[in-house]
């Protein structure tokens, strides 16, 4: 039988200037089938480390490809695939007998480079093949790329359209997840998609800040801005945000290998210098004193 083929190249968001972390897909347990043609795997470190590795970027070239192919027949608790090499012991194939003669899916294998410039890694079993009619449906990362994704909000402190030069302008969001529901291929399927982390650009051209804390108010801040130049700014917050999802009829939820954006920004708002000096009145008496008007 002709294997069926399905290559998938997920580009991911470079998240910090650091190098990016790699994925350790190598070591699984599972159990030997009675006739030994089959190896049934955990692939939860696999999807674990996967997630991880995509959560960790978001732009840029292919860090992560997915190729659906046969399975070497294994005769110990290691499972590979013909992309890595041949198979000493030969290649097993999904039966079609057993898909009323439908062509089934081969097996998911997943490789992943730490940059554009290393070396590939050797395939690693990410998920069984079986029946197109009855094998789950995956959410792609364009899948969850699709959804209507609200941008948090954007706080910031003081708020009342300008802010001191040389002094902290605090910013906050929210970290709460939103849910959705959504369809593939005839299944219904819910989707759970969490903020990962969050950047602001000061517009100021300054680093941005990249960080997974939604953010206190002051005095506890710990998201905070110091503008050393006056003028007129806007901040904007990108959001990372990685998924699970449960198709219906299963109980176990699935992490989406890849991540969305969303982003959102603040109104304009003036970066200040005010000068302090001693008033004869309240300057919040009406009329306003006259010492009080240059502020």
């Amino acid at each position: 039988m002709t294997s069926v083929a399905l290559v998938v190249a997920i580009a991911l968001v470079l998240g910090t200037t650091e190098p990016p972390p790699t994925a350790d897909l190598g070591s699984f347990g599972g159990e030997v089938s009675d006739n030994r043609t089959a190896l049934d795997l955990n692939a939860t470190r696999a999807g674990a480390a996967l997630a991880r590795l995509a959560a960790a970027h978001a732009t840029g070239p292919p860090l992560v490809a997915l190729q659906r192919a046969a399975r070497c027949i294994a005769v110990d608790l290691k499972s590979t695939t013909p992309l890595n090499g041949p198979c000493p012991d030969g290649v097993y194939h999904e039966d079609p007998a057993l898909c009323g003669g439908e062509a089934p899916l081969e097996p998911l294998w997943a490789r992943t480079r730490a940059t554009a410039d290393s070396p590939w890694s050797d395939y690693a079993f990410v998920a069984p093949g079986g029946c197109p009619a009855t094998l789950e449906p995956v959410l792609s990362e364009a899948d969850f790329r699709r959804l209507p994704l609200a941008p948090p909000p954007l706080h910031l402190q003081p708020d009342r359209g300008w802010v001191l030069v040389n002094m902290d302008t605090i910013v906050s969001t929210d970290k709460t997840e939103q849910t959705f529901r959504t369809e593939l291929l005839g299944r219904g399927i819910d989707v759970v998609a969490t903020p990962d982390t969050f950047t602001y650009d000061w517009g100021d051209g300054t680093a941005p800040l990249v960080t997974r804390s939604a953010g206190h108010a002051y005095p506890d801040q710990d998201t905070f801005h110091v503008y050393t130049g006056l003028g007129t700014r806007q901040v904007t917050l990108t959001t990372t945000w990685t998924a699970k999802y449960r198709v219906d009829g299963t109980a176990q939820w699935r992490d989406v290998i890849g991540t969305a954006a969303t982003s959102a920004t603040s109104a304009a708002f003036t970066v200040e210098e005010r000068r302090s000096h001693l008033v004869a009145e309240l300057c919040t008496a009406i009329p306003t004193p006259p010492d009080c008007e240059d502020g």
